[in-house]
């Protein structure tokens, strides 16, 4: 029998003398391995020691790979010199040792089918006779030390070889275990440390809080230690106040990174570039540069003047921010642009579409998916319905309460988060505003207008913004009282509208705004639909005769067929054209 293979077992007939000594180099081996601070070092020396002490002509360790799939010689005595000498972790004797768990014997090799001549063959080296055994710990794998050629006796290793040798495998396989862990905890210190300094780098990016009547406040609560989640408001020279909300995709370490360039590119260039739509575009054609790993950001950029009660903002792929009147109508503002980050060729040519609002007295909510999708009880997430409630129950108090609220059933009572939980709130409540000419949008001048003032919206006069128009359309005559068909009557004539305001009035060059006003009385709802281009002569606008089909100028018609009354009232004092919709609640 060529190959002895030995699991284990007590040494049988080993003199005091020998195991005195023995105990002896066990010791040694102990003490290097718990005071040296180079493993590497450590293990080449115990190899050394315990070839030595065998008298083998060589001896190697290999250390298996965190794969699982390759044995690597880490360290060696002897004749060749054959560090980092990788083979398959199946391969050879210190191979089968490893898969096994097991020492073994190979008196003669030439006659031992799993034997490797490769190395010989390579080296020159001859090999006779191999003394191999495993290092584990509680089953854990970590490699084996292979002795190679028995020089005194009969020139071959015996049982009593193989124990000693186990045992000092056993040994050096715990000083590698140990000295892993010791690495492990020494890197998760210092991921520790590292993400206690990111966070407090976030931290120190997020808007410092500011007197108890400032109209813009938020909330940010992380999920982990550093957050994907941003929020900013910083005030411009102008008197106006810029606002910043957004959620870069992933989370941990790069995410946050990414959050910190994000957000201070937004504030630096922000304080320059007045205008969200084209801050966004310049924006995002950096994070697309430079962005990686498919990561991208959804955001809310806008400007909101406290004089006026008005805000003009940009979307970018994010959860559609909620307009709340002083009335308690809501309106959701969706996206119609990208995230950050995709690719700019993604954007049409005027780039981030900007909507424009009046708050007259209420409330903007921009919020993250973290805020709506947070459990506030076991498996009850709040949602964006619980969002309205917990909104509608804060009507005429201080969005601060709301902020504290939301933090409060979200994130408290040791709650762990799903995802980063941040709001941001715009309050013009109690602002008061002054009478200049952008806070009269969409005013008919010396016209009284009867009926309650419910929404305000400003868009640029372009095709690709009016289904921004639609949509609010459509959310306000629903909460007006309007069934599906006359809604869709309402949001058909606007449209129409709008699409003339831009052929005609602009001409195309989008040059413009389009201004419109939404004001309900307990009939009726009333639309105000206003460009600033030069006053038409009204008397020249009239439906062309049905029986003429030529390509469009039906639009007039169309108007007048689905809506109850239409009519253009005088022109604003400061210029434009304003016509003017009524559409009755039940006809």
């Amino acid at each position: 029998m060529n190959g002895i293979e030995l699991t284990g077992g007590a040494q049988m007939g080993v003199a005091p003398e020998a195991v005195h000594s023995h105990l002896e180099l066990l010791a040694e081996m102990g003490r290097d391995f718990a005071t040296s601070q180079d493993l590497e070092q450590t293990l080449s020396r115990a190899v050394e020691r315990i070839t030595d002490y065998v008298d083998a002509e060589a001896g190697a360790l290999f250390m298996l790979s965190p794969s699982g799939e390759l044995l690597r010689c880490d360290a060696c005595i002897g004749p060749v010199e054959i560090t980092g000498l990788e083979i398959a972790a199946d391969q050879g004797i210190v191979g089968f040792c490893v898969q096994k768990d097991a020492g073994r014997i190979v008196r003669d090799v030439s006659k031992d089918p799993d034997f490797n001549a490769a190395v010989d063959d390579e080296t020159g080296f001859r090999t006779r006779s191999i003394l191999c055994a495993p290092m584990s710990v509680k089953g854990e794998r970590i490699g084996a030390i292979e002795l190679i050629n028995k020089r005194g006796g009969d020139g071959l290793f015996d049982d009593d070889d193989l124990h000693l040798l186990q045992s000092l495998s056993v040994s050096a396989g715990l000083a590698v275990l140990n000295a892993r862990m010791a690495a492990e905890l020494v890197e998760q210190e210092r991921v520790k440390r590292e993400l206690e300094l990111a966070a407090e780098i976030q931290r120190s990016l997020l808007p410092e809080e500011k007197e108890t009547d400032f109209p813009v406040k938020g909330v940010n609560l992380p999920a982990r230690v550093v957050s994907g989640d941003f929020y900013d408001f910083y005030p411009l020279d102008d008197g106006r106040v810029a606002f910043t909300l957004g959620d870069v995709s992933g989370k941990g370490m790069n995410a946050a990174l990414m959050m910190a360039k994000t957000a201070s590119l937004l504030r630096c260039l922000g304080k320059a570039i007045k205008e969200p739509g084209r801050l966004l575009t310049l924006v995002n054609a950096e994070v697309a540069e430079t962005a990686t790993r498919g990561m991208f950001v959804t955001l809310v950029h806008g400007v909101y003047d406290p004089e006026s009660g008005h805000v003009r903002l940009a979307n970018a792929g994010h959860e559609p921010p909620l307009f709340v009147t002083r009335d308690g109508a809501f309106q959701s503002i969706e996206a119609e642009a990208p995230p950050l980050g995709i690719s700019p060729a993604l954007l049409d040519e005027d780039g981030f579409p900007e909507t424009e609002l009046h708050l007259d007295g209420g409330r903007l909510f921009v919020f993250t998916d973290g805020v709506t999708e947070g459990y506030v009880d076991e498996g009850i997430e709040l949602g964006v319905d619980g969002l309205k409630d917990m909104i509608r129950r804060a009507a005429g108090g201080d969005v601060q309460a709301l902020l504290n609220e939301v933090r409060q059933k979200i994130g408290g009572a040791g709650r762990a988060l799903r995802d980063d939980v941040t709001l941001l709130a715009i309050d013009d409540a109690g602002q008061s505003h002054s009478a200049d000419v952008s806070a009269r949008v969409a005013e008919p001048g010396a016209t009284d207008m009867p009926g309650e003032k419910i929404f305000q919206l400003r868009v640029t006069a372009k095709a690709n913004r009016l289904r921004l128009i639609r949509n609010a359309v459509r959310e306000t005559a629903e909460f007006c009282g309007f069934s599906e068909a006359d809604t869709g009557d309402i949001v058909l004539a606007v449209d129409e509208a709008c699409q003339n305001v831009i052929r005609h009035a602009y001409g195309h060059e989008g040059e413009g705004d389009i201004a419109i006003e939404f004001r309900h009385r307990p009939d009726a709802m009333i639309l105000l639909v206003r460009d600033f281009a030069d006053p038409v002569d009204i008397s020249k606008i009239k439906p062309r005769d049905l029986d003429d089909l030529r390509p469009g100028g039906l639009g007039t018609h169309l108007i007048g067929e689905v809506m109850d009354e239409v009519d253009f009232l005088p022109p604003p004092i400061d210029g434009g054209n304003l016509l003017r919709l009524v559409k009755k609640i039940g006809d």
